[in-house]
């Protein structure tokens, strides 16, 4: 929100210095971004008229003018503004002025005497356009300063607000808060109805239940459309950072931005019928007033001007933007102002599914004051009349009162407020703070009654009054107290490892965390081909971030691509966070995943062994780390994920239960993501990965060891893993670990076959293992491996 500080101060006077105006602002929570200051310094410089000009005779691109400054005589100026021009009224800085750091002397200019300077907006401080000279109405009284003529020094304030102070998208409800914290009050507003000169209305009827139950409407005839907009209305409006258009426009956005209330202005004459208000037709079109024409839903509210079934047409999209067909022009002579109250909840997201962005559905979707449309006309009236003239016809409010909010009694309690603070504050201050803030307090026994205004829509439980009396009282008054009691120490579960204990082992394993949103788009969810499930959100920040993820590897492998693209050559990255699941008739399922992505080299540029690209088992050594400080077994199985590529890619199972995927990214995928080196990654659930069984003590055996080695040849599909499940299976109780330490292909084994060498470690608690137990465990492994998987003995 921009403002004119000036603007602000018609409104709550104040001995207040611009900059203790400004820390006021910040400290009471309406942050201050920027303070702009405009025209300090212009002492003798005055409203002047060019009476003449003529060619510079040593120079093509000035003149040389002749302006009467309000003194005896005429001042010869020369000046290159290209807009110079007999007749126009600029500001000129007299002979002894100082503009943008520049002592005015009477000079001569190529040969030419020139006593002072005619000067734009940009150098007289008060805007950036520096393209001619600042062009002043016509009415302007030639030699008034034009410091008193503009308002000025003035200075354009721009706060930040957070979404629950929509009040304070105005000047007069800001202007409630800075009476409250600086001991003023804020002046009565000049609202008062404005009577009927004639009995021409505009019928109005409201179709759209609760989402529009307030309607205020007038029509004022024989307007001068072509009015110039005074001097102090639209430089109120360009230092709130609105560009003025013409009058009957500008009279609507400067009373939205003095009282909150948008407003729109009809041509009368190119409405047809009775005013409707309801929701758009299915495949409903309208113009706005930007020229763009929008399809509509009946998830929109439209403003239309007859109620004859499909011939109706909308004439402005409710709460957001009016139409083009029915805008006042400098042609209008009969215009109808309206000011609607819109709930939040028909306007949110409206202007984003269309791709627009209005001051009106700024304000509509944080909520406005039901009570102000009729306030907002009546006041708009009074300012066109003022200015362009006019015959007004009665005010029409149509209204669904059971639909309106009520505002409700709050019960504040003086033990309350001491407890949540932890300071008490005189009951004479608190009556202040509420009263000077717009809240109507009655005093009981134990504290107060409180009705909150209609325009607080933040305030609605006993919490929220105290939280008002912290920020106007002043945070820095609330003493510095630490916390007592005794605190409970929470023991982390032996049963799972921790996911802190899980990065670190990442970390040490020369991997960098990343943090990515948890809302992505959908169409980069599709390019995964993980899009099923999704769940949309109801308000998303932009159409790019409109549903929640349901894995974390694209957002991961989004950050790979961004690092590669930035010449990393070797990137290691890993990801913990929620993924979200749509589930019928419940919320959406979280699930707390492990991702990581790897690209480049095996190992960080060293001398001491040979460079290599990272590849499968590199990866999937790093996995089973993680998964070795729960002490699971994990197992490997091909895939078919449609991301992974064929034959690179495998599922991981942990006791038979699948809990993710790990391989190379498919070709496809790489070339859509606009990667060319390729990408090894792995998502896990990490729940299951971090389940391990309460460690219990037990005896180390005092007996041998003994290994006995085995080579199979087997067909060249079976997989590792299911060999290793059979010899544990065939081999007992004795078996104490099975190792895979040789892979062999090539001459004296069969193509389509390939020849695994592995270890048994067999060991007993209680004696040593004979030759004959050994042989035993041999023979059930080998002919357990044989009978499931064809496997035969290397010879």
């Amino acid at each position: 929100m921009k403002f004119s500080e000036n603007w602000l101060r018609s409104h709550v006077p104040t001995q207040a210095t611009r900059d203790e105006l400004a820390a006021t602002l910040t400290a009471i929570g309406l942050e201050v971004e920027e303070v702009a200051a405009l025209g300090d310094g212009l002492a003798n410089v005055v409203v002047a008229r060019i009476v003449e000009c003529a060619k510079h005779p040593e120079a093509d691109r000035l003149q040389v003018c002749q302006v009467d400054a309000g003194q005896s005589g005429l001042l010869q100026i020369v000046c290159g503004a290209p807009n110079a021009r007999p007749g126009l009224l600029a500001p000129l800085a007299m002979v002894g002025a100082n503009v943008g750091g520049i002592a005015i002397k009477a000079a001569k200019l190529r040969g030419v005497e020139s006593n002072g300077m005619l000067c734009s907006a940009k150098e007289l401080g008060i805007d950036a356009d520096a393209s001619g000279l600042l062009e002043l109405p016509s009415d302007a009284p030639v030699g008034t300063p034009v410091a008193d003529y503009l308002g000025l020094p003035d200075a354009s304030i721009e706060i930040k607000l957070t979404p629950n102070r929509a009040d304070c998208f105005s000047v007069r409800g800001i202007a409630y808060d800075v009476a409250a914290s600086l001991g003023s009050e804020v002046k009565p507003l000049d609202a008062a109805p404005v009577p009927a000169q004639s009995p021409v209305t505009m019928d109005v009827a409201l179709e759209a239940g609760a989402k529009v139950p307030r309607f205020a409407g007038r029509v004022i005839e024989g307007v001068d459309a072509q009015a110039a907009t005074p001097i102090w209305m639209a430089e109120r409006l360009r230092r709130s950072g609105v560009r003025p258009i013409s009058f009957l426009v500008d009279v609507t956005q400067y009373v939205m931005l003095e009282l909150g209330q948008p407003m729109h202005a009809f041509d009368r004459d190119t409405l047809t019928g009775p005013v409707v208000v309801r929701p758009a037709r299915a495949d409903e079109q309208a113009t706005l007033l930007d020229g763009r024409t929008v399809a509509l839903d009946d998830d929109f509210l439209v403003v239309s001007d007859s109620r004859d079934g499909r011939a109706s047409r909308a004439v402005a999209l409710g709460g957001i933007m009016g139409g083009l067909d029915t805008r006042v022009t400098d042609a209008t002579k009969n215009v109808f102002l309206e000011a609607a109250h819109w709930i939040p909840s028909a306007i949110i997201g409206r202007s984003r599914k269309l791709g627009l962005h209005t001051d009106a559905g700024h304000r509509f979707e944080r909520g406005v004051d039901p009570e102000l449309p009729r306030v907002a006309v009546e006041y708009a009236t009074r300012l066109i009349l003022d200015v362009a003239g006019g015959t007004p016809g009665p005010t029409t409010v149509v209204e669904h009162a059971e639909h309106l909010p009520v505002p409700t009694a709050i019960r504040l309690r003086r033990a309350r407020i001491a407890r949540v603070l932890g300071v008490d504050i005189a009951d004479a201050e608190i009556e202040r703070i509420l009263r000077a803030l717009g809240l109507q307090a009655v005093a009981v026994a134990d504290g107060w009654s409180v009705v909150p205004p209609t325009r607080r829509f933040d305030i609605a439980i006993e919490e929220d009054l105290i939280e008002e009396l912290a920020r106007i009282h002043g945070y820095d008054r609330v003493p510095t107290t630490l916390p007592g009691g005794a605190t409970r120490i929470a023991s982390p579960s032996e049963t799972r490892v921790e996911a802190g204990v899980v990065r670190r082992q990442l970390a040490a394993r020369d991997y960098l965390e990343t943090v990515n949103f948890a809302f992505v788009d959908a169409q980069w969810l599709a390019h995964w081909q993980v899009a099923d499930g999704a769940v949309p959100l109801a308000n998303p920040l932009s159409a790019e971030l409109a549903v929640m993820r349901t894995a974390l590897l694209p957002g991961v492998v989004a950050a790979l691509q961004r690092n590669v693209a930035r010449q990393a050559g070797r990137v290691r990255l890993f990801e913990i966070g929620n993924v979200f699941q749509a589930e019928v008739g419940t919320a959406p399922r979280e699930t707390v995943r492990l991702a990581a992505a790897v690209v480049g080299e095996a190992a960080a540029e060293q001398w001491g062994q040979p460079a290599r690209k990272v590849d499968f088992h590199d990866l999937k050594g790093d996995l089973e780390s993680v998964a070795a400080l729960s002490g699971a077994q994990l197992e490997f199985r091909p895939s078919l994920a449609s991301h992974g590529h064929p034959g690179r890619s495998a599922d991981v199972y942990r006791d038979n239960q699948k809990v993710g995927w790990i391989g190379q990214l498919h070709p496809r995928l790489q070339r859509a993501l606009d990667l060319d080196a390729e990408v090894i990654a792995f998502e896990v659930d990490l729940a299951p990965l971090s389940a391990r069984a309460l460690p219990r003590a037990g005896d180390l055996s005092r007996y041998p060891s003994v290994r006995r080695d085995l080579a199979f040849v087997v067909a060249d599909t079976v997989p590792w893993a299911e060999i290793a499940a059979t010899a544990r299976t065939a081999a007992g109780p004795l078996l104490r670990d099975v190792q895979l330490f040789d892979r062999y292909v090539g001459q004296g084994v069969e193509s389509g076959q390939k020849s695994l060498a592995m270890g048994l470690i067999l060991q007993d608690n209680s004696r040593t293992l004979t030759d004959a137990d050994v042989a035993q465990v041999v023979a059930q492994v080998v002919a357990a491996i044989a009978d499931a998987h064809g496997a035969k003995v290397r010879g």
